[in-house]
């Protein structure tokens, strides 16, 4: 196996197809549009290369599926459900990168009385959706994926008190 530096769109690939069983790099970008996209998005493009880059380096098996458009299906192959378990089992702390335009547009200036509305009907919409989710199909999730959704109606909860409180704020002209 060559040396790879496993990344965590790596990890996001295989815990996907370790998921499915198998699935063609189309499944794995679709699967992650339906289920991590909320808190952990990744370009196509990069879903397609991390997919060769795990078959070239034996992490995945690939199969072309005769006739029709002959789809390639990857499955892990045992080292991949190694590194996949490793990287499961490894409790390091990585610190979380937030990237909020709506931040990044008031830390150089944006005018809030016209930010903040927008962010928090957007931020309240998401919400919305989060706790719909949980409501219907809550108890259906495993464990772990019960939690990620949990963490989404916190983090929107807390942009929702974020954003009510920069309006607070430019109502008082503070």
């Amino acid at each position: 196996m060559p040396d790879l530096r496993l990344t965590t769109p790596s990890f996001l690939v295989l815990g996907i197809i370790d998921k499915l069983g198998e699935a063609s790099p189309y499944d794995v970008k679709v699967e992650a549009a339906r289920t991590v996209a909320p808190f952990w998005s990744m370009p196509h493009a990069q879903v397609y290369a991390q997919c060769d880059r795990l078959v070239d380096a034996g992490l995945l098996s690939e199969v072309r599926q005769k006739g029709g458009r002959m789809r390639r299906v990857m499955r892990l192959t045992p080292a991949g459900e190694a590194a996949l378990q490793e990287w499961l089992a490894d409790p390091a702390f990585v610190p979380v990168e937030a990237r909020e335009r709506g931040i990044l547009k008031l830390w150089f200036g944006a005018r809030p009385e016209v930010l903040a509305p927008v962010q928090l009907d957007e931020h309240e919409r998401t919400l919305t959706n989060y706790e719909e989710l949980a409501d219907s199909v809550g108890d259906l999730l495993t464990r772990g994926q019960r939690e990620a959704l949990e963490f989404g109606i916190r983090y929107e909860r807390m942009m929702v008190d974020f954003w009510q409180w920069v309006e607070q704020r430019d109502q008082l002209g503070s």
